[in-house]
């Protein structure tokens, strides 16, 4: 049974909700203080509303760390293929660019949370992959290149 942890028990960062390029997508910056929590390049797993989806943490060509989409498995987020939810979250809660959102540190490189200013969180903390069965789906997902 996955852990449960409340947002007010974890590290949380001050990201932004910025626009991506000259598109109305949207994109979670995380500030510099952040970048050792959060794994550049990597596929992470991101709680917003009590649904947990994946991400892939990208290096922005200003050397700031973003986040461009939530997914609902890795393999979409690795691709940027499928629906990308992070624009609707924003709509939901109402959220314009410029504006705060939280990063919740909940299992550094592996599970973080999501939240909108003010409001808390109760996020169930899956159980991460062996580390031997996940090098076996990199390599596999490797041959298909």
């Amino acid at each position: 049974m996955p852990e449960s942890v409340p947002s007010d028990a974890v590290d949380s960062v001050r990201a932004t909700l910025e626009r991506a390029g000259r598109t109305d997508r949207p994109k979670v910056v995380i500030p510099d203080d952040a970048h050792d929590a959060v794994p550049e390049g990597e596929v992470v797993r991101v709680s917003a509303d009590e649904t947990v989806h994946h991400a892939r943490v990208d290096l922005a060509i200003d050397d700031s760390l973003e986040i461009r989409g939530l997914y609902d498995n890795a393999r979409l987020a690795r691709d940027g293929d499928g629906e990308n939810r992070l624009a609707a979250w924003a709509d939901d809660h109402g959220l314009d660019f410029g504006r705060t959102v939280h990063l919740d540190l909940v299992d550094e490189g592996f599970f973080y949370g999501l939240r909108a200013p003010g409001e808390r969180a109760v996020y169930q903390v899956p159980d991460r992959p062996d580390d031997d069965l996940a090098d076996i789906a990199r390599q596999v997902e490797g041959c298909d290149e």
